[in-house]
Parts: C-alpha cells; structure tokens; sequence
C-alpha cells in the first residue's frame, strides 16, 4: 500500500473527517493505493470499553462515577439513535454519564484531562515546539499510548505503507498527533510520516521562520495537501521539508474507511464544504482577511445539489454539514432552486448575514430544500463595533433576516466576540439589548471572549484599532496563534469576562437560549433540537 492517511485524536466524535475523506478520494482517483483510519473515534471508543473503564475506575469508585460505568454503554447506544434527539434531558444525561467516565483517563500525575469535546495535557503546550519535540521523542506518555500501540500501530505493520499521512485541523489533536508520529518514527523507521491540515498551515509562517520542522514528521504540507501526497506518494516530492497546495474543491469525498453507525451522533451526518477559504476576506479581527490559511475556492455553484445527492445515494445518509467558513451565496440559491429534488435531506452551516436573506422567498426555499440550521456570526450588537472589525453588517438588516429565519422554520445559531479592541462598556450593554430584544428569533447562542490573532488585521495600525500595546508570543518559535493585548481604553478582556458572566448570562432571555446549546458536542448537535421542539 502507498498510503495510510490518520485522523488522531482529539477531536468531537460525532462525524467522519472531511479532509481525509477528499484526501483519500483524490489519492484513489489517481490510482494512488490508499486507505484511512479515524484515529479519534476509535481511541474514544477504546477509552470508553466497558472493561478498561472498570478497571481504571477501580474498587471504590464514587457514587456518580458508578452511577456513570452503569450507563456507558446505553448512553453511547443512545446517541447513537434517534432517540438521542427526541428528549434534550435524556440527551444531556447521556453526555453527561459519558463525559464522567472519560474523567476517569488522567494520565501519568493527573496531567491529563478527555472529554467529548477537548483534550487538554498538563505537561505539554500544543504551541510549545520544545515540548512537542520531547513528547515525540518519547519523553512524555499520553492517555491515547495504549490504543496507538495496541491497535493502531499493529494494522500500520499489517497495511505496510510507504508513507503515513496525519490530519491534524484542531488544536486537541496537536499533542496525541506527535506522541503518534512518534511512535511511528521509532516503531517503524523507514516509514515516511507527513504532518498536515489546518494546525500546520496556521503555523506556516512561525514554523517557515525557524526553518525546520520536527523529527517525527519526514515532511510537512501547508494547505490542502491533495497534489503534495500524490507526489509523495509518487516519489517525486523534491528535497524540501515544507510543502504548499493551492486550494481545489468540488471533489466528492470518500467515507468508505468510516463507520457511520459508531459516530457520536442521533443521525449519521456526513461533512461537505463547496468554498475552501473566506470569500468576504474583510474581517479585521480575522487573519483569514490578512493571511489566509487557504486562498478562496469555490466548486461551481450548480453542481453543489448534485454532490449532496450523489452523497445521500452513496451512503445513505440525509444529514450533512456544510463546513464552508461561509457557505457561498450562490451555492445558497442553487440549493433553494433545487427544493424539489433535496426533498428529505437535511443540512446546516455557516452563513454570513448576507443581504440576500432578507428575502423571504430565498430563506423559504431555503427550508424547502433541507436548511434545519444556520450559524451566524454577528460579534456585536454595536454597530460601531461591526464597522470597526469590517464585519459588513447592519443591525437593521441582522433583526430582519433572523426573524426571517424563524418564519421559515430554520434555526439561528448566533456567535457574539465581547472584549474587541475598541469596544466599550457602552457597546457591550448595546449587544446585550440586540440579544434580548430579539431573544425570541434567535435559538442557540455561542458568547465568546475575543482571542487576537497573531495575524490580525487590526494590528496593522493598532492604535486606531483601540490597541494601546500587543505583547509578543513568548520565545523564538512560538507557535501561539494568539497575541495578548492591551486596549486604548478602560475596557478590556477582563471587563469583558465580567460583563459575560454577570450581565449577559444574568438575563433571563439570553439564559435560557444558552442552556439549549447541548452539552458539549454544541452545533454539532443543535439542529436535531430544532425551535418548534424546545
């Protein structure tokens, strides 16, 4: 075999990975042998084997913990059903009773820290290059050694790939990822080992700086990846150790390696993206506007349906999760043209508060066509605030579009970022009066503390941004993806949180849209809760 390509932990279980699957139907597409194994869902299903659980949980385990081993199994075959998303109080319970149990994985010391939704080690940062080097030499142990040796590296010796491509696009992978690759280094020498997706290509410009990578990987690809492994794979990937692909989309992406029925998930959702990128490219809090991970792509608009389709016919499936960073607007009409041939099929994503939704007859063909969801990013409910981070948005038009929304029966997931640089008390208590005034059209919130981007565009004339001073990333080869700051003003991170805790979440309304957001897996279970069920 070419090539094994790995999702590792940690990640939500609840879908198959997007990236592998297109990397690995490009790979076959161009006669490249190739397989796939979803690391993550595997080791959470090895973590949560009912025997290891009573074994780490020993003789005197607690009430709630006991309480916890007694329901494991019939809370992973819970969400595993569509039962899981008829009762959001059974639905919790089981989260609730799953999450307990992975608590009882804590690593040498207590260091470590698993849940559904993050993984956290003690010992180790994600952003530290020293530290990460010292776990893949062996120097740290991770709750995920047992599974890599015990089933994962066993069917690596089996397959016998040349080359071992890891998917690495959240910051809890960061960790198990080096502890796997090296393993894999040690384990089997030869074995190329290729780092990639959306962690590395965010540590381009850190990792370009210091001009070299780490030992456990062989090589590392910034962007996509497709055409870099097929050359690896091929044997013709030239000298350097660092690799970059322009952006391709449209390719129907092959879940052949995954088990849909295991994922963590009332309904096997399937992931598809039509745009890689941002096509608005103007937000200034966000370095996609100012050093884009990918350069915009997107599949053609009216070929979007018919991967849907040909998806749902495939795998029989009929819930899908359009991951585009915003979901292109023509993509948007294509879909609601199409109605009549989606009828049955389900999806939710991204979507930027476009004018175009303030007519009624698009989002209604919207709805018709499978819309069960839409997330939206406002930040603010100050229209000073929006116009500082070039978020291209009215307020006006924000109201009229959600009530849309809830006219048509899709859901609204609405993100608001408090502590931007600039932003007051005055306009934190504007967004709180947006929220309540509109608490009846919005159904699920995600408040936030604003992180700044080491490559935010707002760092560019700070001062006029509200930037009193940025603080540096820490030592040479930092891998951070945030800097600190302080604001012009009295107003900052800290206020923020206060204002968070106490006015936002004291509001009754804004309470209540927040407790729907289930435990957790958050939007990627919110819309099998849909408004009219609540």
């Amino acid at each position: 075999m070419d090539v094994l390509l790995i999702h590792p932990p940690a990640a939500k279980p609840a879908e198959a990975p997007l990236g592998v699957a297109v990397l690995l139907a490009h790979l076959r597409g161009q006669g490249v042998a190739t397989e796939a194994v979803d690391a993550n869902l595997e080791a959470y299903l090895h973590l949560l084997d009912p025997e290891r659980l009573r074994t780490a949980a020993g003789d005197q385990p607690s009430t709630a913990l006991r309480r916890a081993l007694r329901h494991a199994a019939k809370s992973l075959e819970l969400l595993r059903s569509a039962e899981g998303a008829r009762s959001s109080a059974r639905y919790a319970t089981a989260v609730e009773h799953l999450n307990r149990a992975l608590g009882l994985w804590r690593g040498e010391g207590g260091a470590e820290r698993l849940t559904l939704g993050d993984y956290q080690h003690g010992g180790c940062s994600e952003f530290d290059p020293v530290a990460l080097e010292r776990l893949a030499r062996g120097g740290l142990a991770t709750i995920f050694d047992d599974y890599f040796r015990q089933r994962l590296l066993p069917r690596v010796a089996q397959l016998g790939p040349r080359l071992v491509g890891l998917s690495v696009n959240y910051r809890h992978q960061v960790v198990p990822a080096f502890a796997l690759a090296g393993l894999l280094r040690r384990e089997f020498p030869a074995l190329e080992v290729i780092g990639g997706g959306g962690m590395f290509s965010s540590w381009k410009g850190p990792l370009l700086e210091r001009g070299h990578g780490f030992s456990c990987f062989s090589r590392i690809v910034f962007g996509p990846g497709e055409l870099s492994l097929e050359r690896l794979a091929r044997g013709a990937g030239g000298g350097s150790y660092f690799l970059e692909d322009g952006a391709r989309v449209g390719l129907l992406p092959d879940y052949g390696f995954a088990p849909l029925g295991d994922y963590l998930s009332p309904r096997a959702t399937l992931q598809l993206s039509a745009s890689r990128g941002c096509y608005w490219r103007r937000c200034q809090f966000c370095p996609e506007a100012s050093a884009p991970t990918h350069p915009y792509s997107s599949a053609p608009a009216e070929a979007f349906p018919d991967l849907l389709l040909e998806l749902a016919a495939r795998y029989r499936v009929r819930h899908f999760h359009l991951t585009d960073n915003a979901v292109p607007l023509g993509v948007l009409r294509a879909l609601a043209r199409r109605a009549g041939d989606l009828g049955g099929l389900n999806w939710h994503g991204f979507v930027r508060f476009e004018p175009a939704l303030l007519e009624q007859p698009l989002v209604d063909g919207l709805a018709a066509a499978g819309c069960r969801l839409l997330q939206l990013g406002l930040e603010s409910g100050s229209q000073a605030v929006l116009d500082r981070l070039g978020k291209g948005i009215r307020l006006e038009a924000a109201a009229r579009i959600l009530g849309n929304l809830r006219r048509a029966g899709i859901a609204s997931y609405v993100y608001i970022m408090l502590g931007t640089p600039g932003e007051s008390e005055a306009d934190a208590e504007q967004t709180l009066r947006f929220l309540e005034a509109h608490a009846g059209e919005i159904d699920f919130l995600n408040l936030a503390i604003m992180n700044l981007p080491r490559e935010s565009g707002l760092l560019a004339e700070p001062q006029a941004a509200g930037i009193r001073h940025s603080a540096g990333l820490g030592a040479a080869g930092d891998l951070g993806l945030y800097r600190s700051f302080e604001p012009s003003g009295g107003w900052g991170r800290a206020e923020a949180r206060r204002f968070l805790k106490q006015r936002l979440l004291g509001s009754p309304a804004i309470r209540e849209i927040v407790n729907r957001t289930p435990p957790l897996f958050t939007s990627n279970h919110a819309w099998f809760f849909p408004p009219d069920e609540k």
